[in-house]
């Protein structure tokens, strides 16, 4: 894979940049740790310039986090309540009141969240969903995604150029921390879930038992 960016963006330049950006935002497995540190590296071995480069790997952020947005407005409150009152989602613990209180929670305190996550590896891109769903402004949303995504563009980039051929350094200690965070988020999930099933899948299993007998 590093070969494969290497003679893509050698050849395509600041295009190849946005263009990987824009992709890696959608597609999270494309690892920006990689792509942005090689970006700047390679300022020095063509003619491409490292504030061009920031630029252009945030214009691909940007648009990026526009289609997960576009595809959260989809999801909307409505259509999301009426899964979440679905039989099964009740089985599992879920409500259709879980939906207005996340939204209303998100247009409270989330929307910073935005910004915060553009730096966090893996949920930078995530955050664009419950963005969207929530109906975000869309103009504080690209004010938000714009600066979370230049400073890391900035920060990854800028140590790339800097570390030269070392520029591999960077991106495995970038590595590290994203896998670092993996790890939380599997941890936290793992709570979640032992907290969902305790006080809500068990406490639904049983009011369903009940009605079923009730209707008996």
């Amino acid at each position: 894979m590093q070969e494969a960016f290497f003679g893509f963006i050698s050849q395509f330049g600041y295009i190849a940049i946005a263009g990987l950006i824009l992709f890696e935002n959608i597609f999270p497995p494309i690892p920006s740790e990689l792509i942005l540190p090689l970006s700047g590296f390679l300022v020095s071995k063509t003619s491409m310039t490292l504030p061009l480069v920031i630029a252009f790997a945030t214009i691909g952020s940007v648009v990026g986090a526009y289609i997960l947005y576009g595809f959260g407005r989809l999801l909307s409150q409505e259509r999301l309540e009426g899964f979440f009152d679905t039989k099964l989602m009740r089985m599992l613990g879920f409500h259709s009141d879980d939906v207005a209180k996340a939204i209303g929670w998100f247009d409270r305190k989330g929307q910073i969240a935005v910004l915060i996550c553009r730096c966090v590896p893996v949920v930078r891109s995530l955050i664009s969903i419950p963005a969207g769903t929530a109906k975000m402004n869309m103009v504080r949303f690209a004010l938000y995604t714009l600066v979370g995504s230049l400073a890391w563009n900035t920060v990854l980039c800028t140590l790339g150029f800097w570390a030269g051929d070392a520029w591999e350094v960077i991106t495995a200690q970038a590595e590290w921390v994203s896998t670092a965070v993996k790890v939380a988020i599997v941890i936290i999930g793992l709570i979640v879930v032992a907290w969902w099933i305790k006080f809500r899948i068990i406490p639904a299993r049983e009011e369903q038992k009940r009605r079923d007998a009730e209707g008996k």
